[in-house]
């Protein structure tokens, strides 16, 4: 081969490469936040602009359905396993009943189906991660990093600023592709205080400033222009004027869920959603496709119903 031509050969090459680089995917990623015991139309009245600027630029509804009973320990399992409680069994906060095994929480699916992937848990409402073996926790150890902190022990804007900074670190020091991001202040603050008051609405706030934390870490990510994320944000159930909940009355069954990101350009107006939807969509997300043998209630949000 003559000079002219070996560098011909070495410019197409290059060329080539630079085309295949320039059309490779961003990796899907997901942070679900979940923020415990939010009623939509105060979270409307409350100053939040983090989670403001995430659903002007993505999808939100404050029209979804939650679990019935509205209590923190099926919703939470129906929002993290996509069933209702019917199937994964759990219809109080002692967990009695539960069948993680057959229907296990979606960053469990993620390390079953895809364990090269990375994932990460942090939550100061233990139950969820901290339950005798057999059949164990929503969010078990399998789970590649689990972070958890006591908000009975700490008291629950401590704890969840701890959560936050611990979450925000690993978004920094590390590559997850799966995260669930877990803040209890404004469900306990409500209880203590028996009232959806302006307690109430400074633990939501509170917890919108440390969305805002999450998201700057996010985007802070030096490899984010190669990342396809999509946050997702929502809550178990709403609650009583006087800061209880667990019947069926439209303030305690009415949530809202947010989706913001790349991958809701294009989706249809908010429609019917529900609870089992958000673990659905997460995998959805990822690529992992949904096996009907899994026998799931949700469908991925932004899809025509």
């Amino acid at each position: 081969m003559n000079p002219q031509s070996r560098w011909a050969a070495v410019l197409v090459a290059a060329v080539l490469a630079c085309g295949d680089e320039a059309s490779t995917p961003p990796t899907p990623k997901i942070l679900l936040i979940g923020i415990d015991g939010v009623r939509p139309d105060v979270l409307a009245e409350v100053p939040t602009p983090n989670i403001d600027a995430l659903a002007a630029a993505g999808w939100y509804t404050d029209q979804a359905r939650t679990t019935t009973p509205s209590v923190s320990g099926p919703s939470w399992s129906s929002m993290l396993t996509g069933v209702w409680p019917e199937k994964h069994g759990v219809t109080n906060n002692n967990f009695t009943g539960r069948n993680y095994a057959e229907y296990p929480s979606f960053l469990t699916r993620v390390e079953q189906i895809r364990p090269e992937l990375a994932t990460f848990a942090a939550l100061d409402w233990l139950p969820l991660a901290e339950l005798p073996d057999d059949p164990g926790p929503v969010l078990p150890p399998t789970i590649d990093t689990r972070v958890t902190h006591d908000g009975y022990e700490h008291g629950w804007a401590e704890a969840d600023g701890m959560v936050t900074e611990e979450s925000v670190a690993h978004l920094r020091q590390a590559d997850p592709d799966a995260l669930f991001v877990y803040l209890g202040n404004p469900d306990e603050t409500s209880h203590r205080h028996g009232s959806i008051g302006t307690e109430y609405r400074e633990a939501i706030a509170l917890s919108d400033r440390h969305v805002g934390m999450l998201m700057e870490a996010v985007r802070a990510r030096p490899t984010h222009a190669d990342e396809d994320w999509l946050v997702l944000i929502s809550t178990d159930h709403g609650r009583r004027p006087d800061g209880g909940h667990g019947g069926d009355s439209p303030e305690e069954m009415t949530i809202f869920i947010l989706a913001s990101g790349p991958a809701t350009e294009g989706w249809p107006e908010p429609g019917p959603a529900f609870i089992v939807d958000v673990a659905v969509t997460g995998l959805a997300h990822l690529g992992i496709g949904i096996d009907p043998v899994w026998g799931l209630d949700g469908r991925p949000l932004g899809t025509d119903r």
